[in-house]
């Protein structure tokens, strides 16, 4: 085995672009990533440099001589991201975030690269991807019917997976462009790509991946349905998920508008992380803060936690550090109860103690864990009987605020 070369190919201005935060965007099996992403960095194009790599055989690219693993492709990543940042095409390592985005096989990429290289990009997006892809003897029995049929095998199943219904009707000039590159695609490098998926599952050793990660679905997506996005960002250190209705495995060529608006919302308050390691970088395996920062921005919301973490200083970032590692990452992370049940209790003590401004905070957080505005006025009766009336008074005028903003 051996690591893959991969193509660069600038899908936005390059003028100005080793001074803006930049975005690497990575293509599915059989697909070119100017046909796929070309839409959508279009409209990423005012905020970020967008640059795509192709694998190899595919839309042009070299072919490759030898199989390779996940690993190898990520590491071909890395090396790549290395040479722009020495070209001048990317900002050096915390002078401008850098990003990373792929689809399907991409997708598996950035995970790997999160694994893999944890401080090589400020932020990861896995689409229409996994933690593991179907299973390995189906990989190496589609590696070998290409391997000696060629792509054009694939074309018809490919394009009843790839779309969501009535996508090709409706938009045949994309679906054609995306279909013309598999029939082209070198076959040997598709069976190389092939068996590095067979090889790939990091279904148990997500926690490792520490970059926050938003795992984007499909809705229609019968390869990696909107389960896999739940369980990607269920499993790394500090992930979310969300879903394209409209879309099913290639959502940037779907639904570029949709695709670029997640990615926008997603990697524009992100920080560059410095190059000099921090304390994060410093925690030893098995630290619970990185778990715990997940679980917060979960129940909290990423706007609270983003507000609470620009207000941090020398003076208040140690308890900062102490109310995530322990409260949210050994409390809130234990399996003995259900995240509706520790509402529930929280609730219950922030009426006790008169701490209404932590009320209204874990009033918003009871209603993300998936209560009811049902079970919450329930809670607050209960409040009444074993903490006080006034004080419950108090709870549903919060709480009435609180819901009338989903009502």
């Amino acid at each position: 085995m051996t690591e893959p070369a991969l193509r660069p190919t600038l899908l936005t201005d390059p003028a100005g672009a080793a001074s803006r935060p930049a975005i690497v965007v990575g293509p599915s099996l059989g697909t070119g990533v100017e046909a796929l992403w070309g839409t959508t960095a279009a409209l990423l194009a005012e905020r970020f440099t967008v640059i795509g790599w192709d694998l190899p055989g595919h839309a042009g690219a070299d072919a490759s001589d030898a199989d390779y693993t996940m690993g190898e492709l990520a590491d071909a990543v890395a090396a790549l991201v290395a040479a722009l940042r020495a070209e001048g095409v990317v900002a050096a390592k915390g002078a401008a975030p850098l990003f990373y985005a792929g689809v399907s096989i991409g997708g598996a990429a950035g995970a790997q690269l999160g694994h893999d290289h944890p401080e090589l990009f400020d932020g990861i997006s896995i689409i229409c991807s996994a933690a593991k892809i179907g299973t390995p003897e189906g990989w190496h029995e589609r590696a070998e019917l290409v391997a000696a049929a060629g792509t054009p095998t694939m074309v018809s199943g490919s394009a009843e997976r790839w779309f969501a219904p009535g996508f090709l009707e409706a938009h045949p000039q994309v679906g054609t462009s995306l279909l013309h590159v598999l029939q082209n695609t070198d076959r040997h490098s598709y069976a190389h790509a092939c068996r590095a998926l067979a090889g790939y599952d990091l279904s148990g050793d997500l926690g490792a991946i520490t970059a926050p990660v938003l795992a984007i679905a499909g809705a229609h997506d019968v390869v990696c349905p909107p389960a896999d996005a739940e369980t990607l960002a269920g499993g790394v250190a500090d992930g979310r998920a969300a879903v394209v209705p409209s879309a099913a495995h290639l959502a940037p060529a779907e639904d570029p508008e949709a695709t670029a608006e997640l990615l926008g919302d997603f990697f524009a308050p992100l920080p560059a992380r410095s190059s000099t390691p921090g304390p994060a970088a410093q925690r030893l395996p098995g630290d619970p803060y990185d778990a715990g920062m997940g679980v917060r921005r979960q129940v909290l919301g990423d706007a609270h936690v983003d507000r609470a973490n620009a207000g941090v200083d020398p003076f208040t970032a140690e308890f900062q550090e102490m109310i995530t590692r322990y409260a949210w990452g050994t409390i809130w992370t234990r399996d003995g109860l259900d995240r509706v049940t520790r509402s529930a209790i929280t609730l219950t003590a922030m009426i006790a103690g008169g701490y209404w401004d932590e009320l209204e905070m874990h009033v918003h957080a009871a209603v993300r864990n998936g209560m009811s505005a049902e079970q919450i006025k329930e809670v607050f009766l209960q409040s009444a009987i074993y903490c006080s009336v006034p004080a419950a008074n108090v709870a549903f005028k919060i709480g009435q605020r609180v819901l009338a903003e989903y009502e």
